[in-house]
């Protein structure tokens, strides 16, 4: 069977499990994302381009040289996961400051402050604890995947790239003459087109040119 190497494109399927507790945190199954009251996302298989940690680092580093059309199971340690937890990304706050902006902080609440997300553990008199970690940082997981297949067609490995580089599938794109047009419906920062027209031209060698475009009264297919 092919071995899987750096840069191949692959479809695949997981589940991913907090190792301890024996909880369904990701899945790109719908059936079990019922089964655990999961509602993150579209339940498919996904494209992922491997080495380019478009997907957990530890994901990443154990599907390179398996074989396609097999199924594997193997447990990923925090610092290729979601990180060690960091005692200094957990802070104290005076409750005013968010009494300020009509907020009563209570544990458990997911707050953005300063552009930051933390997590509420403790909210007593004036000083509210909150954790800005991630809030699975320090956990073990536990993944089952299943290697489809390899991605050949460029159109496909194109979609499957930016629509995790972009968090969205909601783009066209068109390949002409070593030409692809990703048309979007909102605006990216001309700093995001650059990098991802670059990646695309070194990860797909048949596209020699990647333009982004922006068509807001145009349903994307």
């Amino acid at each position: 069977m092919e071995q899987i190497k750096k840069h191949d494109f692959v479809e695949i399927e997981y589940t991913g499990k907090l190792k301890e507790e024996n909880i369904v945190f990701d899945t790109t199954d719908e059936k079990i994302a019922k089964e655990n009251k999961l509602h993150n996302h579209d339940y498919c298989p996904v494209i992922i381009c491997i080495g380019e940690q478009q997907i957990l680092k530890g994901i990443d580093k154990n599907i390179e040289g398996k074989e396609i059309g097999k199924e594997y199971d193997f447990e990923i340690k925090p610092e290729d996961a979601f990180g060690k937890k960091d005692a200094k990304l957990i802070q104290l706050i005076p409750t005013s400051k968010f009494k300020q902006q009509k907020i009563q902080p209570m544990p458990g609440m997911q707050l953005n402050i300063d552009g930051v997300v933390g997590t509420v553990k403790i909210a007593s008199g004036g000083r509210t604890l909150v954790d800005f970690n991630h809030p699975l940082a320090g956990k073990e997981l536990s993944y089952k995947i299943k290697i489809n297949k390899k991605i050949t067609d460029d159109k496909e490995k194109l979609k499957g790239y930016l629509k995790l580089s972009l968090g969205t599938k909601d783009f066209e794109t068109e390949i002409n003459n070593s030409n692809a047009k990703i048309s979007l419906k909102n605006e990216i920062p001309e700093e995001v087109k650059e990098k991802l027209s670059k990646k695309i031209t070194e990860l797909i060698p048949n596209i020699k040119k990647a333009e982004f475009i922006v068509t807001k009264n145009e349903k994307n297919k």
